[in-house]
């Protein structure tokens, strides 16, 4: 790491609160155990209501830095707080991959999508009183198009001062690649179609070419390129294995409390030695 480098506070959040007593006891548990400084918490869950809610805000309240949050569901098998919410799948939110589908075709309405969530985020103000410290999104739905406006639109009237997570980073596109080379692969190959293409539009406006020339050439072009672009992916999925074989953690939490924890005993055991 780099010594010159400010350090920068980590925010520990675990989602799905309210989706198991299981679940929700074992976030109440890193919590008083400090492990954790945020949650989230599933207002369509099973497993949330007052007790629930009163108990996670206890525990916060007894933390430093512990925030809780909303998270927006709008996936199976999760059912809606509204009652004219469409599209359903008997009775509950559409599966992810539906969800998604419909958003990028744009067949999400978004003042239906922007009730549901003005009405969970009512539903997280009864329970503990307030509003949310931040909102994100079960499975990022809130990133999904046709989705994002309406979630900004409530966040922003139901709890304006709340922060929005946002599921990624706006970098340059060469830092966002894990292998350059994968890509140059691809752009290799974007170019074997577009000069077999040509030679077939050469061909069919002129009519002029080498008997076999054309079939030849394309056949050649399609088979590379397509052999070009597989290369190109087995590359980009074998350079982010060597990243994870470099064995690189993610972060340091663990590390830095264990380390503070031995600080510590060897601290009081030098008092204890002194003070003997």
């Amino acid at each position: 790491m780099n010594d010159a480098a400010p350090p920068r506070r980590i925010w520990l959040c675990a989602d799905d609160y309210g989706l198991s007593p299981g679940v929700n006891r074992a976030i109440r548990d890193l919590i008083e155990r400090g492990r954790l400084n945020a949650t989230s918490v599933m207002v369509v869950g099973p497993a949330i209501g007052r007790e629930e809610a009163s108990a996670l805000g206890a525990v916060a309240a007894n933390s430093p830095r512990c925030s809780i949050g909303l998270h927006v569901t709008l996936t199976a098998p999760f059912r809606p707080l509204t009652m004219h919410f469409q599209p359903l799948d008997g009775g509950m939110f559409l599966p992810f991959p539906k969800v998604l589908r419909a958003g990028l075709l744009r067949r999400l309405d978004p003042e239906i999508i922007r009730a549901e969530l003005m009405v969970q985020l009512a539903a997280f103000h009864e329970m503990f009183g307030r509003a949310p410290d931040f909102v994100d999104g079960h499975q990022h739905a809130q990133l999904f198009p046709g989705v994002r406006d309406a979630f900004l639109t409530a966040v922003k009237q139901a709890a304006p001062n709340a922060w929005v997570r946002q599921g990624g980073r706006n970098q340059p596109l060469a830092r966002r690649l894990g292998t350059p080379k994968a890509l140059l692969l691809d752009i290799l190959a974007s170019a074997a179609f577009l000069f077999g293409l040509s030679i077939l539009w050469e061909t069919w406006m002129s009519g002029k070419s080498v008997p076999g020339y054309p079939s030849l050439v394309v056949g050649l072009m399609t088979i590379g390129g397509v052999q070009l672009i597989m290369i190109g992916i087995v590359g980009e999925y074998i350079g982010k294995i060597l990243s994870e074989l470099k064995a690189r953690p993610i972060y340091f939490v663990a590390e830095h409390s264990v380390k503070r924890v031995e600080a510590e005993t060897s601290s009081s055991a030098s008092e204890r030695t002194a003070a003997e």
